[in-house]
């Protein structure tokens, strides 16, 4: 590795499984020091044992306010500063317009989209006061194509797309230095994802790995696009909706 966020302070909402997982190993390796949040305290105490002193876990429901003010008020006290936010957690419910109930609309908005809305607020105040910073919020290819079987879903993911836009140009406005790019994944091989298959069907049968026509790939390939994101070489880019899809979106349109 070659410490492309070494000296950087991270924080990786929903960090203790899946892509958000692969993100906090990833900026890690890469020299950052990672706080890890999530609503699992006992995978965020294994993850945290995993990384050692580059790692520091906080229980967090990421759509809490009084939640955020806790984390970030840790953050600024242990280290002073924040250099990266990856905005990830979130939860997948499936249903088309017709199945999907207001409860389901209500918790996919809340957990997804309300989480970011929080995260870049807080975000945003700690960095414009120590020389900026790098938000990557994590959005998905629904918000991009229509699924018709994931509606409620793909919107509170839209909402994070449109979202971002308006952090980048306000933070652009008032020259704080912040960017704010997404990150819009298609099918990645995560416990989450795994869970709307079918009973005794393997998910790795579905992997770029096994076919590059097919749709799947791993978190850790979410993450080395969010690495670039949240590393100096792309400071010049912000605002942007970043495809990690094999070409799906493409395809479909």
């Amino acid at each position: 590795m070659s410490g492309r966020v070494r000296g950087k302070v991270a924080l990786v909402t929903g960090g203790a499984s899946g892509i958000g997982r692969a993100v906090a190993r990833m900026l890690a390796l890469e020299g950052a020091m990672v706080v890890v949040t999530d609503i699992n305290a006992a995978a965020g105490a294994e993850l945290q044992s995993e990384l050692g002193e580059q790692g520091l876990f906080l229980t967090q429901d990421a759509a809490s306010e009084a939640d955020w003010q806790q984390v970030i008020g840790t953050v600024r006290e242990r280290f002073g500063r924040l250099d990266i936010l990856v905005n990830n957690a979130g939860i997948l419910r499936k249903g088309s317009i017709e199945e999907s109930s207001l409860d389901d609309w209500q918790q996919l908005m809340r957990v997804n989209a309300d989480s970011v809305f929080l995260g870049c607020k807080a975000a945003v105040a700690l960095m414009k006061e120590t020389g900026g910073g790098s938000i990557v919020n994590m959005s998905s290819i629904t918000s991009m194509a229509g699924k018709d079987d994931y509606v409620a879903y793909g919107a509170s993911k839209g909402a994070i797309a449109a979202l971002t836009r308006g952090v980048a140009t306000h933070c652009r406005k008032k020259k704080y230095r912040i960017r704010c790019n997404s990150v819009h994944p298609d099918g990645v091989m995560t416990p989450m994802s795994a869970g709307q298959m079918p009973p005794g069907v393997d998910p790795a049968r579905f992997t770029i790995d096994v076919d590059p026509a097919f749709r799947s790939c791993l978190p850790e390939d979410v993450a080395a696009a969010v690495l670039f994101l949240a590393s100096d070489e792309s400071r010049a880019i912000n605002g942007i909706e970043l495809r990690v899809d094999s070409g799906q979106f493409v395809m479909s349109v």
